[in-house]
């Protein structure tokens, strides 16, 4: 095989985690009248992340320092840390009564992609 094919393959690898990445991410739907509305997350593992969870953006800076990637849809926001060996995505949803976002769902994978311990990612990340 020459050193273009591979070169290709690992292209599309790279690529296949990237989508992968996208579709494990906690959708928000719209409701009928275009205004967005919450999905609830997944039920989480919550041992391990107290220092995470229910925490604001603010926070989050301050435990974890500038992030890698700040993405707003709708009212949620997701904020992704990373450092040498793990990749940190925390997810902040407002309540449903109203008031400023808290993180609500956290989700972790190694550099290669693979699921990773969310407590132990986190725990690492932490200045």
């Amino acid at each position: 095989m020459g050193t273009a094919s591979r070169s290709r393959i690992a292209l599309m690898v790279a690529m296949a985690f990237g989508l992968a990445g996208c579709a494990a991410a906690p959708a928000a739907s719209v409701s009928s009248t275009g205004a967005p509305t919450n999905v609830a997350p997944p039920p989480l593992d919550t041992r391990g992340l107290k220092a995470v969870l229910n925490r604001s953006d603010d926070e989050l800076v301050a435990l974890f320092g500038a992030p890698r990637l700040d993405v707003v849809e709708g009212a949620a926001r997701k904020l992704q840390f990373s450092g040498k060996n793990c990749v940190l995505d925390v997810y902040l949803y407002p309540p449903e009564n109203g008031g400023e976002r808290k993180s609500t769902y956290v989700d972790a994978r190694d550099r290669q992609g693979g699921a990773a311990d969310r407590a132990s990612c986190a725990n690492a990340l932490r200045r």
